[in-house]
C-alpha cells in the first residue's frame, strides 16, 4: 500500500512528490504518467520562461507563486548546473491608449514585491538599442528563460534516487486508487476527467487553446531580450511577444487559437471525437456569448495562421528585423484552461477540490511552471499534509 498516487508526471506532479519527501522522507510514493517519459505535454512544451508575477493581483495565488518560483527555480537550476538565460523581460506600448494598462501592471508588481521598474524610451534604447516602445514601457530584470525538459528529468532522477515510484505507460484508471491511502490528481489535460469520476469539478470542464512559436532562423541576434506587448487584462493571454530561449534561439508567439480536442497537436493525430462534441458545445457557446471577448479573440488567433500577420505583430515592437527569418513552427503546446459551465468564465487563478482520499488540481494555469515549486508546497502543506 502506498502512503500518496500522483497522477501525472509533469512539474506541478514530480514537484508535489518532492515537497511531499521534504516533510516526510519515508513516505512511500507511486506516479502514474501515461506517457513513455517525462514533458510530453503541458510541462515539456511550455515556452521556459520563468515569469517575474507583475501581471497578477496582488490576492491571487498566481501573484505569490510566480514571484517566489521565479526566484526558487532560478536558485534550483543554479545549484544543480542547470541552464537557465538571465535575458531579463520589456513591455512596451504601441501608443497612449496603453500607458494605462502599462501603469496597473507597474502598480501589480510593486504590491506583489516584485522587481520592476517603469522607463522611458532613452533608458529602454540604452539598455536594448532595437526595442521600440510609445513614450514608456515596464523593465523587468528577473525575468529568465530555461529548459524545461532538462528540469524535468533532474526532477524525476531526483525522485527516483529518493525511492519514489514512477510507473511510465500507464494512464489513470478507477480503481487504481486503491493502491493507495490518498490519491493527488495532477493530470494536466485531463484532470477535470479524472475529478468528475470521484464527484469533484461539477461546475468545470477544461478547454484547451493551443500555443505555437515560430523560430528566428537567421545568423544575426536582432534581439537580446524578451519582448512583450501590453496585454488584454480580460483574458489570460499575453498576445505575441519575443522570447529568447535558454540557448538564445530568437523565437516569437505564442498563438492562443482555440483547439478542438485536448492532444490537438497536429493534423488529426490523438483524435477525439467525444471530446471535439463537448469542446465545441462551450465553444460555441463563448462564441455566441462573446464572453471575455471570446468571438474577437478567436478571429484575431485564425489571422495568425498566416504568417505575414503573425510577424507583423513581432515586428511592431522594434526597430529593425528580417521578418522573413522567422522559418520555423515550434513543437504546439496544449494550454488546460480551466472553464466555470455555469458563468462561462475563464478561471485565471489555480483551483483545487479535495476530500480526505483525493485531491484534484483542476487549474494549473500559466505560469504554472514558474509557480510549480511553491504552489505544489502550498498542496501539500493545505490539502495533503493538513
Amino acid at each position: 500500500m502506498y502512503d500518496y498516487m500522483i497522477v501525472g508526471a509533469g512539474v506541478i506532479g514530480l514537484n508535489i512528490a518532492r515537497e511531499i519527501l521534504f516533510k516526510k522522507p519515508d513516505a512511500k510514493i507511486v506516479i502514474l504518467e501515461k506517457e513513455s517519459d517525462v514533458g510530453y505535454h503541458s510541462s515539456g512544451r511550455n515556452s521556459g520562461v520563468l515569469h517575474a508575477g507583475f501581471y497578477y493581483t496582488s490576492n491571487s495565488l498566481k501573484a505569490k507563486f510566480t514571484r517566489d518560483g521565479n526566484r526558487e527555480l532560478s536558485r534550483y537550476c543554479e545549484s544543480n548546473g542547470l541552464k537557465i538565460n538571465r535575458c531579463q523581460k520589456v513591455v512596451v506600448t504601441k501608443d497612449a491608449s496603453e500607458l494605462e494598462a502599462l501603469q496597473i501592471l507597474y502598480e501589480r508588481g510593486i504590491k506583489n514585491g516584485v522587481n520592476v521598474k517603469i522607463i522611458d524610451e532613452d533608458e529602454l534604447k540604452s539598455k536594448f538599442k532595437n526595442v521600440k516602445t510609445y513614450k514608456k514601457a515596464l523593465y523587468s530584470p528577473d525575468t529568465a528563460t530555461v529548459d524545461p525538459i532538462e528540469i524535468l528529468h533532474h526532477l524525476k532522477s531526483e525522485l527516483i534516487k529518493k525511492g519514489v515510484e514512477i510507473r511510465f505507460n500507464t494512464p489513470f484508471k478507477k480503481g487504481l486508487e486503491k493502491e493507495a491511502k490518498v490519491l493527488i490528481n495532477a493530470a494536466g489535460l485531463y484532470a477535470d476527467k479524472i475529478a468528475k469520476s470521484f464527484g469533484f469539478s461539477k461546475d468545470y470542464t477544461i478547454i484547451p487553446f493551443k500555443g505555437i512559436y515560430l523560430k528566428y532562423c537567421n545568423n544575426d541576434m536582432p534581439i537580446n531580450t524578451n519582448i512583450y506587448p501590453v496585454p488584454n487584462l480580460k483574458n489570460p493571454f499575453l498576445g505575441v511577444h519575443y522570447t529568447i530561449t535558454v540557448d538564445n534561439t530568437i523565437k516569437i508567439g505564442p498563438t492562443a487559437i482555440p483547439a478542438f480536442w485536448r492532444e490537438n497537436y497536429k493534423g488529426l493525430k490523438n483524435f477525439n471525437l467525444q471530446e471535439l462534441i463537448e469542446i465545441l458545445r462551450y465553444e460555441l457557446k463563448l462564441f455566441a456569448r462573446n464572453t471575455f471577448g471570446f468571438r474577437d479573440l478567436a478571429f484575431e488567433e485564425i489571422k495568425k495562421y498566416n504568417k505575414k500577420y503573425f510577424t507583423s505583430l513581432a515586428a511592431s515592437m522594434v526597430e529593425n528585423i528580417d521578418t522573413k527569418g522567422f522559418k520555423q513552427w515550434s513543437k504546439p503546446g496544449i494550454r488546460a484552461q480551466l472553464l466555470n459551465t455555469k458563468t462561462l468564465e475563464l478561471l485565471q487563478d489555480f483551483v483545487v477540490e479535495a476530500d480526505d482520499k483525493s485531491i484534484h488540481i483542476l487549474n494549473a494555469v500559466s505560469p504554472a511552471f514558474t509557480s510549480s515549486m511553491p504552489f505544489a508546497r502550498w498542496v501539500v502543506e493545505n490539502y495533503v499534509l493538513k
